[in-house]
């Protein structure tokens, strides 16, 4: 039998950002319909990875690398939108307060932040919005001015916003940075919904407490290399992670969800 086409495949990639070299010999190969985590301290490149998959960061061309998504050496930005939803914090910083939040989800249409004199939104894409906006508890905001919601809520438009397309795969970076409890437990639940319904999700993150139940893989990123690569239960562990964080760790377990405490 074939394996199926990974969506991310990563061969011996060197990449730099400015005059710091993020990658230097990055290999990595991310499937669909297998939930994974890219874990690992500040600094460690996670961000640069994602960079990669959305295109906003060139690897250098050499003999013997490879950077294919899908399966295609050559891709169109507007069909890579279409398979592949974004939710990070630097998008969430690039809304100016005055936009109304529907305009956050139908700029996923456009690939835009917000939505120009030039775009006209059809009465389809009116609905996939309104639907959406329902489905994550949005629908009553949805002509209040970014500038006044919550960041639980900000973050809930970008999910919509990813979702217009019905992407195959949902690219979470520091989904959970910055958000209460409540707002932290309400996304991770929408998270966990749509996992459980068919969505691919590539989680991004520093955080062991947002690490969903249904993830199956975890990849361990430390300076730009990958440290680890296999089931969770395996490398969410105390040792690995306590390498991974140069620092002493115990994992606890609850629910279906880890923390980590100070091991002593």
């Amino acid at each position: 039998m074939t394996p199926p086409t990974p969506y991310l495949d990563l061969e011996a990639i060197e990449a730099w950002l400015g005059p710091r070299r993020v990658f230097e010999n990055l290999s990595l190969r991310l499937q669909a319909g297998e939930h994974t985590v890219v874990l690992g301290p500040n600094g460690s490149g996670k961000s640069s990875l994602v960079k990669l998959l959305s295109r906003e960061l060139y690897p250098v061309v050499k003999p013997g690398s490879r950077l294919r998504i899908f399966g295609s050496e050559t891709v169109n930005l507007w069909q890579l939108r279409g398979r592949i939803g974004l939710v990070s914090q630097d998008l969430q910083a690039g809304y100016v307060g005055r936009v109304p939040a529907s305009d956050v989800v139908l700029s996923g249409f456009f690939g835009s932040v917000g939505i120009g004199r030039s775009q006209q939104p059809s009465a389809e894409q009116h609905a996939r919005v309104a639907a959406l906006m329902a489905r994550l508890g949005l629908a009553d905001l949805a002509e209040r001015p970014y500038a006044q919601l919550s960041d639980g809520q900000r973050r809930r438009l970008l999910l919509a916003r990813a979702l217009v397309h019905d992407p195959a795969v949902l690219v979470l970076d520091e989904p959970t940075n910055g958000l209460d409890l409540k707002a932290r437990h309400q996304l991770l639940e929408i998270l966990r919904d749509l996992a459980r319904s068919g969505t691919t999700l590539l989680l991004v993150t520093h955080q062991i407490e947002a690490i969903l139940p249904e993830i199956q893989r975890a990849v361990l990123l430390r300076d730009g290399r990958v440290v680890g690569d296999g089931p969770v239960n395996e490398l969410l562990q105390d040792a690995p992670l306590s390498a991974l964080f140069d620092t002493p760790l115990r994992v606890c377990h609850a629910n279906g969800y880890r923390q980590v405490v100070p091991a002593g």
